[in-house]
């Protein structure tokens, strides 16, 4: 197990898991919507695949709200 913290809470993950399998494991509401950084660095999506994630990593799932007038 290995703690990586997401959205600022401790998570504990069995490594390896790339940051694909993070949305799907935690539930991840509209994973289509939802933009990601990883140590404060925006990951694109077509990357996520490769985004092998380590003990320590800072995970931010991010949705952006569009509105006003």
């Amino acid at each position: 197990m290995a703690k990586i913290y997401v959205n600022g809470e401790d998570k504990n993950v069995n490594l390896p898991i790339n940051v694909t399998e993070l949305i799907k494991q935690l539930l991840v509401e509209n994973p289509e919507m939802v933009s990601v950084q990883v140590n404060e660095e925006f990951a694109e999506r077509d990357e996520w695949d490769d985004i092998q994630l380590k003990e320590g990593d800072k995970v931010d799932f991010l949705y952006f709200m569009g509105g006003g007038r």
